[in-house]
């Protein structure tokens, strides 16, 4: 379903991304790891079409992203780390906006609405007589959500898909992305949230300044290492433990 051939970017003299190369297949929930500016980010906006690489290439679905980038939008749901919208529509417009662009017909726009209305339990209200400038974060995220949703895509990138959601939300998002992979759907799940990416997926992709470092089973990966947990596993590959450390001492000048 989604095949990466060396996909590379450079900004100037810089390397974002370094040569990565993955498939992950159809029903499959990957969470794509790593810590700030390891390059996912960057790589979920080339997937998704947003840039171009400098070099190497993807497909998605079978599509080029290079060749062929109106075919793989079509057939990708993105809810990128920002949530950027347009904050002078209200969220119902918005979504209407979206359907329209993916040539949804406005009978089965609205339905499918509906259905993320509930689910999400949005108030209606809101949705048609509030800009969403004026929508809470969490609030913002769901319409965010739901638009990425809307053309039923075989494959969806989610980026820290959980900020902003209470804790009921979340858990709903939880359950909706496992049905959704049972479905057949391929999910790319960005996160910093270990213990919910060990939880829900079945695979997990760390990278670092660009470059993979582990693909696997996150439990085969955890035994594999010995570190308890996934959460331990990426401190040890990353540097965290590092961090440990300095926590503990900048502690110390605290104690009498």
């Amino acid at each position: 379903m989604i095949s990466l051939q060396h996909l590379t970017k450079r900004f100037g003299a810089q390397t974002a991304v370094d040569s990565l190369s993955f498939e992950v297949p159809a029903g499959q929930i990957v969470g794509f790891l790593g810590p700030n500016g390891a390059g996912k980010s960057t790589t979920l906006k080339m997937l998704t079409g947003m840039i171009e690489p400098s070099q190497g290439t993807a497909t998605i679905c079978g599509f080029d992203l290079r060749r062929e980038p109106l075919e793989v939008k079509r057939r990708v749901g993105f809810v990128p780390e920002s949530g950027a919208v347009f904050e002078s529509l209200t969220g119902l417009e918005y979504l209407e906006m979206v359907a329209a662009l993916y040539a949804i017909p406005q009978d089965a726009a609205r339905a499918r609405i509906q259905q993320f209305i509930a689910f999400f339990d949005l108030s209606f209200e809101t949705l048609t007589d509030k800009l969403l400038g004026a929508y809470s974060k969490g609030m913002r995220r769901k319409v965010v959500i739901t638009a990425a949703l809307l053309h039923n895509p075989p494959v969806v990138f989610f980026d820290e898909p959980l900020d902003g959601l209470d804790a009921n939300a979340a858990v709903g998002f939880k359950a909706l992305i496992q049905t959704l992979a049972r479905e057949g759907k391929t999910i790319v799940y960005s996160s910093h949230i270990l213990d919910v990416v060990e939880r829900v997926c079945d695979r997990v992709i760390i990278i670092d300044k660009g470059k993979l470092l582990l693909d696997g089973r996150p439990d085969e990966l955890v035994a594999a290492h010995g570190t308890g947990t996934l959460e331990r596993l990426f401190t040890k590959l990353t540097g965290g433990s590092e961090l440990e450390r300095r926590a503990e001492d900048f502690a110390k000048t605290f104690r009498p």
